[in-house]
Parts: C-alpha cells; sequence; structure tokens
C-alpha cells in the first residue's frame, strides 16, 4: 500500500476517527507480534481503511482496548486487540513494504536501501501466509515486465496492481468473499496505482523513469498532461469511482459502514482531485 487512501475529515463522525485511530495502532502493534518491531514504520493508513472493510465484511466485531505503545508511551491509547483477521493484514502490510522497497532499489531509488528493514518480518510472512507472499510476488513481477516493457497503455498497466488487491482481499476475507469484494478491491487497486503515477509524474518525467500517464499523454508535467487530457483522466477516474460505489451497494455490511463509505466515497475522490489539480482552499480543490 502506498499510504493514499484515507477518509474526508471534515465529514467523519467522532465516533469514527475514535474507531479510524483504534484500528491503526492495533494493526500496528500486531505487526510487531507477527513481523517484528522495525517492520512497523511501514504501516499506513490504507491498512487501517482495510482492517475495517474486512472486518465489517466478516461480521467480526473489534474489540478496542487501551494500551501504551513506544511513540506514545506516557498516555494509554485505543487500539483493536489482536485477531485473525488482523494478523493477516499485519503480514500482508510487511509483505507490500517489502516489495515495494525492492522495487525502489530496482529504480536505484535511496529509499531502496531500507528494504533491510522489512526482510526479516518478510521471512516471517513467509512460514506464516505464503499465499498473501505468492500473490504480491506474482503481480509484483507481472507489473516489473509491463514496466520493461515500456507499456503505455493505462489500463494494462493497472491491471496487476488491481488484480493483486483483488485477491488478496479474497484471502483475508475468506468464505466472505464475494465478485462485489473482489470488484471494489480490483477497483482500488487500480486507482492506488494511478495515484502513484499521478504523484510520481514529475519526479519520472525528470529522471528518466516509467510511468505509464507520461507515456501515455507524452508530456514533461504533470500541468501539461492534465491541461490537454483532463476530460479522459476524469472519464477514467469517474468510471472507477461508479465502479466501487455499485460493488459498494452490493456488499453485505454486518455493522455499521459509516467510516468505509467515508473514505470509499469521499476520502478517494478527494485524494483523486488533489492528485490532479495539485491542492486545495477552503475545502474545495481548484485547479492551478
Amino acid at each position: 500500500m502506498f499510504g493514499y487512501i484515507g477518509p474526508d475529515r471534515p465529514y467523519l463522525f467522532i465516533k469514527d476517527e475514535t474507531l479510524y485511530k483504534a484500528l491503526y495502532c492495533g494493526v500496528c502493534r500486531c505487526i510487531s507480534k507477527e513481523c517484528g518491531q522495525l517492520a512497523r514504520t511501514a504501516l499506513t493508513y490504507d491498512m487501517a481503511f482495510m482492517s475495517a472493510l474486512v472486518h465489517n465484511i466478516r461480521g467480526d466485531d473489534v474489540k478496542i482496548i487501551r494500551r501504551r505503545c513506544p511513540v506514545h508511551p506516557l498516555r494509554r491509547r485505543p487500539m483493536t486487540a489482536e485477531d485473525d483477521a488482523t494478523r493477516v493484514l499485519a503480514c500482508m502490510n510487511t509483505a507490500l513494504a517489502y516489495f515495494k522497497f525492492t522495487d525502489d532499489k530496482a529504480d536505484k531509488e535511496p529509499r531502496g536501501a531500507l528494504r533491510f528493514l522489512y526482510a526479516r518480518g518478510y521471512k516471517k510472512v513467509l512460514k506464516k501466509h505464503p499465499r498473501v507472499a505468492e500473490i504480491i510476488a506474482k503481480h509484483t513481477a507481472c507489473q516489473a515486465e509491463l514496466e520493461k516493457r515500456a507499456c503505455a497503455s493505462i489500463d494494462m498497466a493497472c491491471e496487476p496492481t488491481a488484480k493483486m488487491m483483488a485477491e488478496l482481499s479474497r484471502y483475508v476475507l475468506g468464505e466472505y468473499a464475494t465478485e462485489h469484494t473482489d470488484g471494489l478491491c480490483y477497483a482500488i487497486g487500480k486507482w492506488i496505482y494511478l495515484a502513484d503515477a499521478l504523484d510520481d509524474y514529475d519526479k519520472d518525467a525528470k529522471k528518466g523513469r516509467y510511468n505509464v500517464l507520461r507515456l501515455a499523454y507524452g508530456k514533461s508535467t504533470l500541468k501539461e498532461a492534465v491541461g490537454e487530457n483532463e476530460a479522459e483522466l476524469v472519464f477514467i477516474f469517474d468510471n472507477l469511482f461508479a465502479d466501487m460505489r455499485a460493488c459498494l451497494s452490493a456488499i453485505k455490511f454486518n455493522f455499521n459502514h459509516d467510516l468505509t463509505d467515508n473514505i470509499i466515497l469521499r476520502g478517494i475522490p478527494l485524494r483523486t482531485r488533489r492528485l490532479v489539480y495539485g491542492g486545495c482552499k477552503n475545502g474545495e480543490c481548484e485547479k492551478k
């Protein structure tokens, strides 16, 4: 995960903000137990969202307890208790981080040197949840092959990440997985890949690295690409949002799903506008 998924906080209920943070801290604590302390440094709120989604669909009610953590040692913080779903998500987060830094190392990015932080944790994932590692490795290899071929098709370039997210969700959901949960996570995976491409557009163009949007639009800056291809970008993302809404409406939730609704229906579109247009003022995203 890349840290792009988040809520539209002004429209987030206080109870959901509390749950969101407790889920985040719960996954963080579980990572330390499953994969080691160093692996905790890769955690993002993306996995807190996945925890909320998975627990609700599986019908696993979370128990919130108050505990201290190394970052906040003076006051006990609310966090969700460890359970089977959180253990899988903890391992998933560590494996994703390991492969992300492996990719950075292949791209000769300085941060690729940080891969060693997750090597021991990844070995634990291989023992506990080899299927998670297998899914990520398979689709990461497909992604690398497309990039090696300088694939300029946006749909083709997004496919490995989209399929990876759908397969990972099916693994953690088990018997609760459906075509609709697959579809939702597929669309989210595709969105994550495009969000990362938007975020890195200018940097990739400057360093001459692969970026499917740069190859598709042939512009040296994101601002120029958006200026000439805004209608197509809006069409691509609007279709993704429509797919997410359709799948979301068909999924059976066992508890209140205000938190995941906020993130999917408001947070993801808001983050997209920020990435495309470069910022927001007074709560509204405006074009530069």
